[in-house]
């Protein structure tokens, strides 16, 4: 072996567990990542808590944005793109997702609060991000989010921007081998 090819070797060597070790800190660096920017803010399931919901809260407005991920051919959209909601009750909102193949499609919505200082005071009873989406071919639904904004949401806050973006999850290899198995390749 001469010795260009023994440095591209070692380099090589060297290369690929420091990738891979990459990949492992991928996930820390992309939760501090979101945590900083405010993009993709984490919104957590809540278990239904009376000391959250209160008489006296205070107006503000919820706006829904709803985007498909590349390749998603459903139609998803919010059914009410702004909500003038009080502080400390719970409201449901809801988004209409169909599903415009010839196919049975399965989806999961991934959610994301603006401003990220909102996440926290977000709190969710029920919602479709939770679970996944079976359509069958040209099925529709009305999917709701039950949700609460905590009286604690800083005071400078007047909007709240809950994003949704769906994706499509559909295990093809299943298909696929479902279709083979029954001879229609």
């Amino acid at each position: 072996m001469n010795k260009g090819a023994k440095k591209t070797l070692t380099k090589l060597i060297i290369a690929v567990p420091l990738m891979f070790a990459f990949g492992f800190a991928l996930v820390p660096l992309y939760d501090i990542f979101c945590e900083v920017t405010g993009l993709n803010g984490k919104v957590s399931q809540s278990e239904y808590s009376d000391e959250l919901v209160t008489d006296s809260g205070r107006p503000i407005a919820l706006q829904f944005i709803s985007t498909n991920n590349e390749n998603m051919p459903w139609t998803f959209e919010p059914s009410e793109q702004v909500m003038k909601i009080e502080t400390g009750k719970y409201h449901t909102a809801t988004f209409y997702v169909k599903n415009t193949t010839n196919r049975k499609m399965v989806a999961q919505a991934v959610p994301s609060v603006a401003p990220s200082n909102a996440a926290a005071h977000l709190k969710k009873l029920e919602c479709f991000c939770f679970e996944q989406q079976e359509l069958m071919p040209g099925e529709d639904a009305l999917l709701p989010v039950k949700l609460l904004v905590s009286n604690d949401l800083p005071s400078n806050i007047k909007n709240v921007i809950l994003s949704y973006t769906i994706f499509d999850i559909t295990d093809y290899n299943d298909e696929a081998m479902a279709h083979h198995d029954m001879g229609m390749e």
